[in-house]
């Protein structure tokens, strides 16, 4: 496992309101890229997603992945981290959404749908570099 270089680890934090634009591979090998809200917990990224959407459907369990996580306050400032899913878990993902949305909007996820099957992602950083 590869560590944040200390300088972006701030970018990580839970009190730092950055978004993560996460890249995926399809299953034809094009790249697929989405913005979603991340938490760093024992040096994985954990991301959160609905089952049937297409970052859950190319996030298996090892699959490669890369985000790019910027600064909200200087946008010429980001860490990109690329690595591999390392688990897959529905079990506590409808409380790390809300985990999530309370970091990012201050309340539970307001767009939960009780049909909705959440997807906890964890994310083993392989390497890392920034800017700024």
């Amino acid at each position: 496992m590869a560590a944040i270089p200390e300088k972006y680890l701030d970018l990580l934090q839970q009190q730092k309101k950055a978004f993560a634009h996460i890249a995926t591979v399809q299953p034809d090998g094009s790249p697929q890229v989405t913005p979603v809200w991340f938490d760093y917990v024992d040096g994985k990224i954990r991301v959160n997603t609905a089952k049937g959407r297409v970052k859950a459907r190319n996030m298996k369990q090892g699959a490669p992945v890369a985000l790019s996580i910027m600064d909200p306050d200087n946008a010429y400032r980001y860490v990109q981290v690329r690595g591999k899913v390392t688990r897959e878990t529905e079990d506590g993902a409808r409380a790390h959404i809300d985990t999530l949305s309370h970091k990012y909007l201050g309340k539970d996820y307001p767009w939960a749908k009780p049909e909705d099957v959440r997807i906890l992602f964890e994310i083993e950083p392989a390497a890392a570099q920034g800017m700024g």
